[in-house]
């Protein structure tokens, strides 16, 4: 599925980091600098961003 605009512990906004987030994580980069650069510091959201993996392109045949 599609990443969530907000985390879903503390309500910050999360979806605007995804993009620049998966683009930068798959040349190389570190993903807690990336977080961290982002401006994503708690750990909530942190961990709504690392660990979501993108199903969107699987599921959409099915609707």
């Amino acid at each position: 599925m599609m990443i969530p605009v907000r985390c879903f512990t503390c309500g910050n906004v999360i979806g605007e980091h995804w993009d620049e987030f998966t683009t930068r994580t798959e040349v190389g980069e570190d993903p807690a600098e990336v977080l961290d650069d982002l401006g994503v510091h708690r750990h909530c959201c942190r961990r709504m961003i690392v660990s979501h993996k993108d199903l969107v392109d699987v599921v959409a045949p099915y609707q």
